[in-house]
């Protein structure tokens, strides 16, 4: 999956990020929180601060100690909530990191860790265009019209 895009929900204001699976025009829009947005957003667009943010930070100190964020992935979509981890690897070791999918995306943006998303995930909960779409202004503008009819519930589990 790549980070397609932040936009916002139309009726209760609230950031969502939009993946788009690398082989098909399947999208999976993710609900998240503003500090997570800005976090992701200034990444994407090469904006910087003054002083690390916190994603900043981790993503240092995972440096500074020679641990390598090898991927993170939506690993599922429970209870109304999606879930991800962080893979990591440290001294020949691997270790998966429970992560909220906001925050995995975000880590994932600054150590340019490839992100995946479940099959189940994808079959439950994306969104696909039935035409290629090449165009990410085109995307963007049928993705924002897509949300002014929708609210999160349409994409819960039952």
């Amino acid at each position: 999956m790549v980070i397609y895009g932040v936009s916002f929900d139309m009726v209760g204001k609230q950031p969502i990020v939009l993946l788009k699976a690398v082989d098909s025009n399947k999208f999976l829009p993710i609900w998240i929180g503003h500090p997570e947005a800005a976090a992701i957003l200034m990444k994407l667009q090469g904006a910087s601060t003054p002083r690390p943010m916190t994603h900043d930070l981790l993503a240092e100190v995972l440096g500074e100690l020679e641990v390598e964020c090898t991927r993170v992935s939506v690993t599922e979509l429970r209870e109304n909530t999606f879930y991800a981890s962080i893979s990591l690897r440290t001294a020949g070791r691997d270790v998966e990191i429970d992560s909220r999918p906001s925050d995995a995306l975000a880590l994932a943006v600054r150590s340019g860790a490839p992100i995946f998303a479940a099959d189940e995930v994808i079959a439950e909960s994306a969104i696909e265009f039935e035409h290629d779409v090449e165009d990410t202004e085109e995307v963007v503008e049928k993705f924002k019209d897509f949300l002014d009819s929708v609210k999160p519930d349409d994409f819960l589990g039952e």
